[in-house]
């Protein structure tokens, strides 16, 4: 069987029903909890983290997007995700974390998204 969304194989008992379409966990996830980049108590939670003396703690993952945002003052999207060999979706969870942190953020450049340090 595979996931109506991302097309990968799903080990039979594996699979998850959402409004009639059949998915993999992950997709599942997804689909049940969106990335919300602009989520005031997400930000307010990082923010208190931080305070706490647990902050600046970032996943690998994390640490490549910053280190590249800072090398080269801005980057689009999909550059990014082409540099560190990932999906969008995958992009986009991550820099929704870094964007609540205040360590990222979208900016519109003419018709372009560019993704640049707080």
């Amino acid at each position: 069987m595979q996931c109506q969304k991302c097309g990968l194989e799903i080990e039979t008992g594996e699979e998850r029903d959402l409004h009639g379409r059949t998915l993999c966990e992950d997709c599942y996830m997804d689909a049940l909890s969106p990335v919300k980049t602009c989520d005031p108590w997400a930000v307010h939670s990082a923010k208190r983290l931080e305070q706490m003396g647990a902050g600046d703690q970032f996943t690998e993952l994390q640490a490549k997007i910053l280190a590249i945002l800072k090398k080269n003052d801005g980057v689009r999207p999909d550059i990014l995700c082409r540099e560190l060999s990932i999906t969008p979706e995958e992009l986009e969870r991550e820099f929704a974390s870094l964007r609540h942190m205040e360590k990222a953020r979208a900016e519109k450049v003419g018709d372009q998204i560019i993704l640049r340090l707080w």
